[in-house]
């Protein structure tokens, strides 16, 4: 008897397709792996992503290889850094007999913090995502996005209040198309520096003392803080494009507010 992996399979997939319709991104998503890459500092953290992976697939072939996108991430690699992220795309546009392609990797990522007086260390947990793309007759391009948890205070409440102001944990997302190597604490670090204060994973009672007078000190819009972003942005050099989000989770409404701004450096 024959070994089943000496057996011949048809392979319906490589068939032509009669209806010759170009798909622009055909494979799999919601994949959940194990990750390992390489931080700022130089060390290796690792996390869990939620990875897809996508070809464009030609007008007359039927199908994509939908097993070869996990056999990429199942071979053997070190950590991951943006060249060898770009070293797997080739890979797996080769694979594929692809002329586009996108992987997409959603993870959290954890950031070690000093409380701002006690200087008690404690992680802090954001989310971040790598997107890594090429469209047929194009250079690769590599977008990093995080999602930064800060404290906002409202100035008009500051203003018109006898006492007190209320304030409220906001979301800044900022997306940045990448010229040169840039890393998520980068990111993070620039919308905690423009929001009304930082956020911690573990406070004392002096840590709490100064964060709060920190935001009452330093109000801000959510218009302020996505205009103060992308002046920070506008003068990076290592982004070629960038979109920067703020989400005000309001402590006096049962609704957020919201403003976002989009620009591209020269």
């Amino acid at each position: 008897m024959n070994a089943p992996e000496k057996l011949f399979l048809p392979d319906v997939q490589g068939s032509a397709d009669t209806r010759r319709i170009a798909i622009d991104r055909v494979g799999v998503r919601g994949l959940r792996y194990p990750l390992a890459l390489v931080a700022d500092d130089g060390t290796v953290r690792h996390t869990v992503a939620t990875i897809a992976m996508a070809v464009g697939l030609p007008p007359e072939v039927k199908g994509t290889h939908m097993s070869r996108f996990v056999e990429i991430l199942e071979q053997k690699r070190q950590p991951l850094t943006p060249d060898r992220l770009f070293r797997m795309l080739e890979e797996m546009l080769l694979r594929l007999d692809a002329r586009s392609g996108s992987i997409d990797l959603a993870f959290p990522w954890f950031i070690r913090k000093a409380a701002p007086v006690s200087g008690v260390e404690s992680l802090l947990d954001c989310e971040a995502r790598l997107l890594i793309e090429k469209r047929e007759n194009h250079y690769p391009e590599l977008t990093l996005e995080v999602v930064a948890p800060v404290t906002s205070l409202c100035p008009c409440s500051k203003e018109i209040s006898a006492y007190g102001a209320h304030n409220q944990r906001s979301h800044i997302t900022i997306r940045a198309r990448l010229r040169a190597e840039m890393s998520v604490e980068a990111l993070v670090r620039i919308a905690e520096e423009e929001a009304s204060c930082e956020v911690f994973g573990l406070l004392k009672r002096p840590d709490e003392k100064w964060v709060t007078e920190r935001a009452y000190d330093n109000p801000k819009f959510v218009e302020d803080l996505v205009r103060d972003i992308a002046l920070r942005l506008g003068r990076e050099a290592r982004i070629a494009a960038w979109t920067v989000q703020s989400e005000n989770f309001e402590s006096i409404h049962n609704h957020s507010a919201y403003a976002e701004i989009s620009g591209i450096n020269p």
